[in-house]
C-alpha cells in the first residue's frame, strides 16, 4: 500500500448555475473530490474545461456530480453560454 486513500477524506463542492451564472467563481478542491453540479437555470449548460479535462452536461434544472481526477488550476466555462465562466484550483 502506497497510502493513497483518497476516498477517506473526500469532500463534495457544490457549485451552482443560475441566472447564467456559476458560483462560487473561484473554487479549491482535491483530486477524489467529488463536484455537485446544479443546474438551476432552464437552459442547459456545461461545465467544459478549457484544457480538456472534463466536459460535463448539465441539463435544465439537474444536477450532476463529477469527481476530480487530476491536480491543476482548471479555467472552465459553459460551451453555451461562454461568458459563464469559473476557475478550479485542485490540489494533488
Amino acid at each position: 500500500m502506497s497510502g493513497m486513500s483518497v476516498s477517506a477524506h473526500a469532500a463534495t463542492i457544490q457549485i451552482t448555475m443560475e441566472n447564467l451564472v456559476i458560483a462560487p467563481a473561484d473554487v479549491s478542491a482535491k483530486v477524489g473530490d467529488t463536484l455537485e453540479l446544479i443546474n438551476k437555470d432552464v437552459l442547459a449548460h456545461t461545465a467544459t474545461a478549457k484544457n480538456g479535462d472534463f466536459d460535463v452536461m448539465m441539463p435544465p434544472k439537474k444536477t450532476v456530480t463529477y469527481v476530480l481526477k487530476k491536480a491543476g488550476m482548471i479555467d472552465y466555462f459553459c460551451r453555451f453560454h461562454p461568458n459563464m465562466k469559473a476557475v478550479l484550483n485542485v490540489a494533488p
